[in-house]
């Protein structure tokens, strides 16, 4: 640790303050998993990011992807975030056998079924950050919950959560 460097475990307490969306991010393979990291970059282009630590056993096959699909899942999906967060199984077996469904898009894409909303994303610049890559993607079509009272997942605090309206 350099003389600059703030301690890890305390970075991981402040961190765990700050409440994010929940998304899965999925590529053709099927591969897939879950992101707190998501946000939007830039409106004009339309752009968005999310990182992945390289060591994780999805970086290759989100690095070898031309096309993501990020997926904001509905404050009733804590089950498939916790799914698609397990290491050493097959997600989307194991989201198909506890009753989620899923399926491809033309470009071999897996979408997941009663999502709030969901970006198909062209990856468009990687960024070597630390441990992980933060990819930055540009979103090339878009579909969303109809029902504008249905809310996201949300983790703070080491917990899945919802908002209150």
């Amino acid at each position: 640790m350099t003389a600059d460097a703030m301690d890890s475990g305390l970075f991981r307490r402040v961190l765990r303050r700050h409440a994010s969306a929940v998304v899965v991010v999925t590529v053709p393979g099927p591969v897939g998993f879950t992101a707190t990291s998501f946000t939007s970059v830039s409106l004009d282009p339309p752009l968005v990011s999310f990182s992945v630590a390289r060591a994780a056993s999805v970086w290759p096959s989100v690095e070898a992807a031309g096309l993501v699909a990020v997926h904001v899942l509905t404050d009733d999906q804590e089950q498939v975030a916790r799914i698609f967060a397990t290491p050493g199984i097959d997600r989307f077996a194991e989201h198909s056998k506890r009753g989620g469904s899923w399926h491809e898009d033309p470009a071999g894409v897996p979408l997941l079924d009663g999502v709030l909303a969901v970006l198909i994303c062209k990856a468009a610049k990687l960024v070597e950050a630390g441990d992980h890559m933060i990819v930055i993607a540009s979103p090339v079509s878009a579909t969303h919950h109809d029902d504008e009272s249905a809310a996201p997942l949300v983790y703070h605090a080491g917990t899945y959560m919802t908002l209150e309206r």
